[in-house]
C-alpha cells in the first residue's frame, strides 16, 4: 500500500488542478448582488471562466430563462452607464440604493464598479425596509420597480415619515413600464424620476426613450410601435414611437412605458460575417440561442471574411431590413468575438482531456 500513500501525497501536495476549498469563488457579493429577495434560493453553481456572470430573466412572460454574460460585452455595458449617468445628471462616486439585487445584473457590477457606485440594499425585500433605507441611508439615487417605489412613498407619508427621506434624489423606475402615478409622489420630496429600460440579457438600453447604445434599432411592426432591437438581436419587446418625446425627456421617441410584446418575434439572418468559416458560424447561432434564447438564421449564402458584419431582419408580414456593421452590429461582434475566443482556448480542466 506505499504505492497508494505515495499516490496520495503526490495528489495532496503536488496535484495541479484546484481542490474544492482552492476553486475561485465568485458568490452573489463578488456579482454585487448581495441583498435580499423574496423570488429565489442562492444557489451554487460551477460557472465556466468564459462567463463574465451568470442571470436570469424576469419570467414576466415565461418561465424565468438562465441568461450567460460574456466579458466580450461588459466594455459595452460600462459604456451604457457611463451615459446613463450624464443624462440622469448623475455624479461618479454617487450612494444608490437598489431594492431589487438582479438589477445589479442589468448595469453589470464592473459598471458601477468604473462609476465608482457605492450600492446599498435593502435589509428585507419589502416596503417598510425601503422606507427604513431612505430614512437611515439617504442615497442620492434609488432603483427600482416604479409600483413598489410609488407605494413606499405613500406608506412613508401616512406614517409620517416623507421628511425624513432625501431630498433631490434620483429615482431611476426599472423593471416594469413606468407607473406614471410615481411623477407626482417624487415631487413630494423634491426627486427626479428617470424611466430606466432594458433586461438581463442586453443591459440597460434606453433611458427616457433615449438611446444608451449606438446598435439600437427599431423596426416597424404595427401603426406606431416598432420593435426594438440591440445589435441585431431581438429584444423581444415593442414600443410605441412618437415625435412628441417622452413624458420624462422629450427628446426621447421611445415611450418605453407604452410596450408590447408579440407571439412571433423578426427573424434575424446573418448574411456576411468576419468569421472564416462556417463551423463558427454554427457555433455562434448555437452561443446565442444558449446564451440569450434569440433565434439567428443563416443565408444559404452566407458570405465569410467580410470587412464587417451584415445582418438581414425579417418581420413576420416579409418585410426585411439589413443591418450594416461594425457600429449596428456592436452587440452581435461581441457575441462572436466571444465565441472565437472560446474556441481558441482548450478546457483547463484535466478531466476532459481524453485519449482518442
Amino acid at each position: 500500500m506505499d504505492k497508494i500513500r505515495e499516490l496520495r501525497t503526490f495528489v495532496e501536495e503536488f496535484g495541479t488542478a484546484p481542490a474544492l476549498e482552492e476553486m475561485e469563488r465568485r458568490g452573489l457579493k463578488e456579482k454585487g448582488i448581495h441583498g435580499p429577495t423574496g423570488a429565489h434560493v442562492i444557489e451554487e453553481i460551477h460557472t465556466p471562466y468564459n462567463f463574465a456572470y451568470i442571470t436570469t430573466t424576469t419570467g414576466t412572460m415565461a418561465f424565468q430563462n438562465l441568461v450567460g454574460v460574456t466579458h466580450n460585452e461588459i466594455p459595452g455595458r460600462i459604456e451604457a452607464a457611463r451615459e446613463l449617468f450624464s443624462l440622469a445628471g448623475l455624479e461618479k462616486g454617487c450612494r444608490m440604493l437598489i431594492s431589487y439585487p438582479p438589477l445589479v445584473s442589468v448595469f453589470s457590477k464592473a459598471a458601477l464598479n468604473a462609476l465608482e457606485v457605492k450600492t446599498e440594499f435593502l435589509m428585507r425585500s419589502e416596503r417598510a425596509a425601503f422606507i427604513l433605507a431612505m430614512c437611515e441611508k439617504k442615497p442620492q439615487a434609488v432603483t427600482g420597480e416604479s409600483s413598489f417605489l410609488k407605494r413606499a412613498i405613500e406608506d412613508a407619508k401616512g406614517m409620517g415619515l416623507l421628511e425624513e427621506f432625501p431630498r433631490g434624489c434620483v429615482f431611476l423606475a426599472a423593471g416594469t413600464p413606468l407607473d406614471m402615478e410615481l411623477l407626482d409622489a417624487v415631487k413630494e420630496v423634491d426627486g427626479k424620476v428617470h424611466d430606466l429600460y432594458g433586461c438581463q440579457e442586453f443591459g440597460f438600453l434606453t433611458l427616457d426613450g433615449v438611446p444608451l447604445r449606438k446598435d439600437l434599432i427599431l423596426i416597424p411592426r404595427e401603426e406606431e410601435y416598432q420593435d426594438l432591437f440591440v445589435g441585431g438581436l431581438s429584444t423581444g419587446d415593442c414600443f410605441a414611437v412618437s415625435e412628441k418625446g417622452h413624458v420624462c425627456n422629450p427628446e426621447g421617441k421611445i415611450l418605453t412605458y407604452s410596450r408590447k410584446r408579440h407571439n412571433t418575434e423578426c427573424e434575424t439572418i446573418l448574411k456576411k460575417t468576419t468569421a472564416n468559416g462556417l463551423p463558427t458560424a454554427r457555433r455562434l447561432a448555437k452561443t446565442i440561442l444558449r446564451l440569450k434564447a434569440k433565434l439567428l438564421s443563416l443565408d444559404q449564402d452566407l458570405e465569410f471574411g467580410a470587412k464587417a458584419t451584415q445582418l438581414l431582419i425579417r418581420n413576420p408580414k416579409g418585410e426585411e431590413w439589413l443591418v450594416e456593421g461594425p457600429v449596428k452590429t456592436q452587440l452581435f461582434d461581441e457575441l462572436l468575438q466571444a465565441q472565437m475566443d472560446y474556441q481558441s482556448r482548450g478546457k483547463s480542466d484535466p478531466v476532459w482531456l481524453k485519449e482518442r
